[in-house]
Formats: structure tokens, C-alpha cells, sequence
């Protein structure tokens, strides 16, 4: 049962990053692929928050929400690709900059959705 929950949450997940690539922003530097990941991180924050010291999910939603959504909607390896691509291209700086503003970002959005989660009354 528990796979049929993944299933379906990666769909979702899969089908809102796609809803994201779709945005039309013309830049060399993957904004997208950065944004989708921050909301990732802060979507994934949220749900470990809500699930860390309370009984409010289920086995199965934390499936489908942290597994399944969170698994298909963020894009680590397109961001590495990414990353590599302005390596290669000796696009050092841009490169860099997308590496720590990524990682750091995502772990800050992990510290947001934590945070947020703990203000909710559920």
C-alpha cells in the first residue's frame, strides 16, 4: 500500500516541478532549478516538522508527502547537471555561486518549513 502512496505523490510532485519549468524566464543561470529546489527544501522542513514531535500524519501521508511529493517535485540531479554544465562551460563563478547558493539555500528552506511548522496548532 505504501507504494501506491509514493506513486501517487511523486506524480504530483513530478507534474509541479514541470508546472514550474514552464514559467517563462530566459537566463543562462538555472533560477528555476534553484527555485524548485528551495521550495523543496522548505516543503520537506515542513512536513519533518509536523511529523518530528506530533502524531498528526499518518505513515502513509508522511509516504506520499515526504517520499512521493517531495521526491518528485525536487530536481537535484537536473541541479547537478546544472551545475556541472557551468563548470564545464568555465562559467566558474556562476557555477560556484549556484552550487553554496542552492545548498545553502535548501538548508535554510529545511530551517523555514521546520519553523513553520512548529507555529501551526494542529
Amino acid at each position: 500500500m505504501g507504494l501506491l502512496f509514493v506513486a501517487f505523490g511523486g506524480a504530483l510532485g513530478a507534474v509541479a516541478r514541470y508546472a514550474i519549468s514552464l514559467i517563462p524566464i530566459k537566463t543562462g543561470f538555472p533560477i528555476l532549478t534553484l527555485i524548485t529546489n528551495i521550495l523543496g527544501a522548505v516543503l520537506i522542513g515542513f512536513i519533518v516538522g509536523v511529523t518530528s514531535n506530533r502524531e498528526g500524519l499518518s505513515n502513509n501521508a508522511i509516504l506520499f508527502w515526504k517520499t512521493g511529493v517531495c521526491g518528485g517535485f525536487t530536481t537535484f540531479s537536473t541541479f547537478s547537471l546544472e551545475a556541472f554544465n557551468l563548470f564545464e562551460k568555465k562559467q566558474y563563478a556562476a557555477g560556484g555561486i549556484y552550487v553554496v547558493l542552492s545548498c545553502g539555500c535548501c538548508i535554510l528552506g529545511i530551517l523555514l518549513g521546520k519553523k513553520i511548522a512548529s507555529m501551526i496548532k494542529f
